[in-house]
């Protein structure tokens, strides 16, 4: 009897514990999934941050570079035109004093060599805040005409390979490499006393590879990434959608290395 009431009792418990272990087991994977969707919703979260943040970073370097080529047009149109004016009048002033040429030519000749300074400062200065080779000739056309002028010193010799396909990029994404391309070769010249530079820019498998190095002394110990060239390349880097990073080479000098993914899609 106790052996037949025993085998009753375990065919009654063992339903409840199948019910029970299938409902421990359900509870353990409505917590995994709770916790797979909770990770979700916080990668998204942190994406959606991550996006806001490009986009504020963006809109911030447009409205820095619209207000450079606002000053730069009113420097180019209004102080550009002053300057040709005085020119102008000095020149006619020099013609009516041809009787007293003799006193008077070195104190013309001083004024016309500071219009003269004047008015190539005032090209340079409106040049580099919009640089107008880059909407005339394109990327590539454009660095090597700066490698052109700094290879001339003898001090320093740059070499430049930069893919035609870039001109196809939209304009802030060439003015962004632009910016970062002079940022790293002033770095160069003023820090690193180094002899070469070399600069790739590609396009390929719809991804952008920029890779800039030099033979100079590298990066210090004690380098600090929040120097204001520093954090103006990684801001322009990050509002043109790229991963950039920086070191020292294993051989010595400095090395920069940023990708964009998926340009085709921010033509």
């Amino acid at each position: 009897m106790e052996t037949s009431e025993e085998l009753n009792f375990l065919a009654t418990l063992l339903p409840l514990v199948g019910i029970l272990f299938i409902i421990a087991m359900g509870v353990v994977l409505l917590m995994q999934q709770f916790r797979k969707n909770l990770y979700r919703q916080k990668l998204a979260q942190e994406e959606l941050i991550t996006l806001h943040q490009q986009e504020l970073l963006r809109s911030s370097i447009q409205v820095q570079e619209d207000e450079r080529k606002r000053i730069a047009t009113d420097i180019h149109d209004e102080l550009g035109a002053t300057l040709s004016i005085a020119r102008m009048h000095l020149m006619a002033l020099e013609t009516q004093n041809k009787n007293n040429a003799v006193e008077n030519a070195a104190a013309f000749q001083n004024i016309r060599s500071l219009i003269e300074t004047s008015m190539t400062s005032v090209r340079r200065i409106s040049h580099e805040l919009m640089p107008q080779n880059l909407q005339m000739f394109g990327l590539p056309e454009t660095l090597q005409s700066i490698v052109k002028m700094v290879n001339s010193s003898n001090n320093i010799h740059i070499l430049i390979k930069c893919d035609e396909e870039v001109n196809d990029l939209p304009w802030a994404l060439k003015l962004g490499l632009y910016r970062i391309s002079l940022e790293l070769i002033n770095n160069t010249i003023k820090h690193a006393q180094a002899k070469e530079i070399c600069l790739d820019i590609h396009c390929r498998h719809n991804e952008l590879t920029f890779f800039y190095t030099d033979d100079g002394i590298g990066l210090s110990e004690n380098f600090e990434k929040n120097g204001l060239g520093q954090k103006s390349i990684e801001a322009r880097a990050m509002s043109i959608g790229g991963t950039l990073k920086v070191g020292n080479k294993k051989n010595g000098g400095f090395y920069a290395e940023m990708t964009i993914p998926d340009i085709q899609g921010k033509a």
